[in-house]
C-alpha cells in the first residue's frame, strides 16, 4: 500500500528547507493518546491548551507535547511532568529543563522574552536549570496527524530508547509527514527526515561535539525555509560543520525567489539565491490528502562575497 512517505522517497523529494520554524521550543510531557491538534485534543486540559496557544502566538515560541517511547494506554497523569525549553539561534543556543506538577504554571512564562532567547523567565517561573544530560532527540509519532508518523516514528523512538539514548522522546508534530520518520534535535534545532537509528546516533554524537550532521538534514528551525536551504548549502560548499559557525543575517526578496546572506563567525560572507519550485509529479503531502505539488526550496547559486562586494555600512 502506497503512503505519502514511500511516494516522497521514491520521487527523490529534497529535504532541505522543509523544517518547522521556531526560534524557541517549549515542550510539555503529556502521557496518553494525542489527537490531531494535541494541545486541545489530548488528556491535557483543552482550556489550558487553548490558553498556551494564545500566549505563544506571534512570539517565536512553538509548543509541543512529548512522552516517553512505549505503550500509551492511559494510566492517568503522572504527578510530575518534565518541561523543556530550548532556544535555537546560533551563538545563543540553550536547553533548560524543569519538573512541574501543575502544567498551568507554564502560563506564568513571559513568552515574548522566551521567544527572544531569555531563559530567565523559564528558570524563575518553573525553577528551571540547564539540561546537562545531553541533547534531546524528538521523534514525531502522532498517528492522528499522519499514519506514517506512527508506523515509522514509533519504532524508531522505541529503538532509540531501548539502545540507551537517554534524551529520546516522542513528540506531537514536526511537520513534513511525508519525510517520516522525522526528528528534531535540541538545543541546536536541526530537523531530519527519513531517519534511522544509526543515523540518529551519529547526529546526537555530532551535537555533543558541537557539530551539525548535514546528511538527511531538513534545516534549522531558527530560520525561515529559504534560509534553511541557504545555510545548508553554505555548509556543504564550505565544508563547515561547527554548529555555531554560520548565521543568517538577512533574507531579501519574496516568493518565489530570495537572496539569503549567510555569515561565518570568521568573517566570511556568502550570498545564496534560493528559488521556490513545485515538486512534480503530484503526490500526497500527507496520507489521505489529495494529490498536490509541495513547495520545494532549490538553491540556484552560492557565491562567497569579497570585501568589495559587501554593502558599505551607513
Amino acid at each position: 500500500m502506497s503512503t505519502c512517505t514511500t511516494a516522497s522517497r521514491e520521487l527523490g523529494e529534497p529535504l532541505a528547507g522543509t523544517a518547522a520554524t521556531a526560534k524557541t521550543w517549549l515542550l510539555l510531557e503529556q502521557s496518553g493518546p494525542w489527537g490531531a491538534k494535541a494541545l486541545t485534543s489530548s488528556h491535557l486540559d483543552p482550556a489550558l491548551g487553548r490558553a498556551l496557544e494564545a500566549a505563544a502566538e506571534g512570539t517565536g515560541v512553538r509548543i509541543a507535547l512529548i512522552r516517553r517511547p512505549g505503550r500509551h494506554a492511559d494510566r492517568g497523569t503522572a504527578a510530575d511532568r518534565r518541561v523543556y525549553a530550548a532556544h535555537t539561534v546560533p551563538g545563543a543556543t540553550w536547553l533548560h529543563g524543569a519538573t512541574v506538577s501543575d502544567p498551568e504554571r507554564l502560563l506564568d512564562l513571559d513568552f515574548a522574552a522566551l521567544g527572544r532567547g531569555d531563559h530567565l523567565t523559564f528558570d524563575s517561573a518553573l525553577r528551571g536549570r540547564p539540561h546537562t544530560a545531553g541533547p534531546l532527540a524528538l521523534v514525531c509519532t502522532n498517528g492522528k496527524r499522519d499514519r506514517c508518523c506512527a508506523l515509522l516514528g514509533r519504532p524508531l523512538a522505541a529503538e532509540l530508547a531501548a539502545s540507551g539514548v537517554d534524551g529520546a522522546w516522542e513528540v506531537t508534530h514536526l511537520g513534513g509527514h511525508r519525510f517520516s520518520p522525522t526528528l528534531l534535535v535540541l538545543p541546536f534545532g536541526y530537523a531530519y527526515g527519513r531517519a534511522g537509528a544509526h543515523h540518529v546516533k551519529e547526529v546526537l554524537r555530532g551535537v555533543r561535539e558541537g557539530r551539525v550532521v548535514t546528511e538527511g538534514c531538513r534545516g534549522s528551525s531558527a530560520w525561515e525555509r529559504p534560509a534553511q536551504a541557504a545555510e545548508l548549502a553554505v555548509r556543504e560548499a564550505a565544508g563547515e560543520h561547527a554548529a555555531d559557525a554560520l548565521t543568517v543575517i538577512r533574507t531579501d526578496g519574496t516568493a518565489p525567489r530570495w537572496e539569503v546572506t549567510v555569515a561565518h563567525s570568521d568573517g566570511r560572507v556568502w550570498r545564496v539565491v534560493v528559488a521556490m519550485g513545485a515538486s512534480e509529479p503530484p503526490r500526497q503531502e500527507s496520507c489521505g490528502s489529495a494529490l498536490g505539488s509541495p513547495a520545494r526550496m532549490d538553491v540556484v547559486a552560492v557565491r562567497e562575497l569579497h570585501r568589495a562586494d559587501l554593502p558599505v555600512p551607513h
